[in-house]
């Protein structure tokens, strides 16, 4: 088993030896416990630590006791971040090898806890890397606010082994430098275009409008009173985007027409979506890859407000929200990709159970902690 804590622990400690009451491996390893059984501030990781003193003392040094909610929050308040996600993406790359094909999605998301004021530019947005095909974040970026996702998504591409890999990226990542960073990394690109490229976009309407597609893919499903219907179409004659050669070894152009039609009041949405790639591929291939890029939306946003209750965060001093996020990650990556052996009535179990599990049953979150060990 590769756990995080012999990544976490070996980061240099940013406290003066004279000051250190708890050593690094007990505060970063009862955090990680409280917040895999729902621990979402630092009064709870406190509570936590205190409830399973106990248990926890079977594995690290509580010799000083328990620290205190204060101790949680000026330690990761003052902790390097970079150092801290420097750790948690060199435990990744051991964790997970990724094969080439994989689909990595990288999308952003805004704390909103982390400010006092509501003034845009005064949250925390964070840029996230995610694997569906693993179930993992593979690493994040810091920025200052949603514009300059552009700034961040290149320096996370660095921090990332993608090679061989399809990166997607929604419209605000539709950047000829971003394009050419990711073929830089011997990687492909997959990249939502938007009004943010107006010319780009009128372009690849245009044409759509006058070439026959060379491949198409219909898919439809039911659910919820609702019948969606969607047409992928690819086209290879890039001939037709006035500064091709800007955008690094585009070759593929791709329209998917969304056609929703709700049963009980009879009302129909039509939409068109567009996009441009690096890769040669079929239309059914790009309709799975657009599909599985809103998987970070579901998977990874959706589990952090929603199961993690990051938004409702109030961790506003020093780098506490940005390090707490990532803590947040490193239980939702072994959250995710912990394997219920137990039959309770479900083929999948929540990720909300698994954390009221590990809460009530200490074999159950050792299950957790010891059950990540990917290599492919």
């Amino acid at each position: 088993m590769v756990s995080p804590m012999k990544y976490f622990t070996a980061m240099v400690d940013h406290r003066h030896p004279s000051y250190v009451t708890h050593p690094l491996p007990t505060i970063i390893g009862i955090t990680i416990a409280a917040v895999i059984c729902g621990a979402q501030d630092w009064y709870d990781v406190e509570d936590y630590g205190i409830e399973k003193k106990s248990w926890l003392s079977q594995f690290l040094d509580l010799s000083n006791g328990i620290p205190s909610h204060d101790t949680f929050n000026l330690f990761f308040s003052m902790a390097d971040a970079l150092a801290l996600e420097a750790c948690f993406e060199k435990w990744v790359a051991e964790v997970v090898s990724l094969a080439e094909g994989r689909i990595i999605s990288i999308d952003g998301k805004t704390l909103r806890g982390s400010s006092k004021s509501k003034e845009p530019g005064s949250f925390i947005h964070m840029v996230s890397a995610w694997c569906s095909d693993n179930h993992l974040v593979l690493g994040q970026q810091q920025v200052e606010d949603k514009s300059n996702e552009i700034t961040a998504i290149p320096a996370l591409l660095d921090l990332l082994v993608v090679k061989g890999c399809l990166v997607t990226i929604d419209a605000m990542g539709c950047q000829i430098k971003i394009a050419e960073k990711i073929v830089d990394r011997k990687a492909d690109y997959l990249l939502a275009v938007k009004d943010n490229q107006e010319v780009l976009l009128d372009d690849i309407r245009e044409a759509f409008s006058c070439t026959p597609p060379k491949d198409s893919y219909k898919h439809s499903q039911v659910g919820h009173g609702r019948v969606e219907t969607r047409i992928t179409s690819v086209i290879e004659e890039v001939d037709w985007i006035c500064n091709q050669q800007d955008w690094k070894n585009l070759c593929s152009l791709i329209k998917v027409e969304s056609k929703r039609y709700d049963k009980k009041s009879g009302k129909e949405e039509n939409a068109e979506r567009y996009f441009i790639s690096s890769k040669k591929a079929t239309a059914s291939y790009f309709h799975q890859a657009v599909k599985v890029h809103w998987h970070i939306e579901n998977n990874l946003h959706w589990m952090l407000d929603v199961i993690f209750s990051e938004d409702d965060s109030k961790k506003r001093a020093g780098n506490a929200a940005r390090n707490f996020s990532l803590i947040s990650k490193v239980a939702l990556n072994m959250i995710a990709n912990h394997k219920d052996t137990q039959n309770r009535g479900a083929k999948k179990i929540s990720a909300k159970r698994k954390r009221n599990m590990a809460a009530w049953n200490n074999d159950y979150l050792l299950e957790i902690l010891l059950s990540l060990n990917y290599s492919t």
